[in-house]
């Protein structure tokens, strides 16, 4: 039972670097797409960004695949969370650009 807040902490650690590596991607995004060199900000966004969260991991891990197990599973619940907070509105469409009758 002692193991348990270990789990807790791996799980919110999980889930922060979550945060910041698909907030990170979604910064990248934005930022990339109006450079003149988009290929930079990609490749160097995603070397910072895998380094900065496999560094973490093994960190966080202890040498213990079970806190591994955990901290991944965080950092999947952020990937559903940042991509819910970051998704383009949907605009509704009207009846003569879908294809149908008005």
């Amino acid at each position: 039972m002692s193991e348990a807040p270990a789990f807790i902490a791996s799980t919110l650690a999980g889930v922060l670097l979550g945060i910041v590596f698909f907030g990170g991607l979604w910064w990248t995004i934005r930022r990339g797409v109006l450079s003149r060199h988009p290929a930079a900000w990609f490749f160097g966004s995603l070397l910072l960004r895998m380094a900065a969260v496999l560094a973490c991991f093994y960190f966080v891990s202890g040498r213990d695949w079970r806190r591994l197990l955990a901290c991944l599973l965080g950092f999947l619940l952020a990937r559903i969370l940042v991509t819910r907070l970051t998704r383009a509105p949907i605009r509704k469409r009207s009846p003569e650009i879908a294809g149908g009758t008005p």
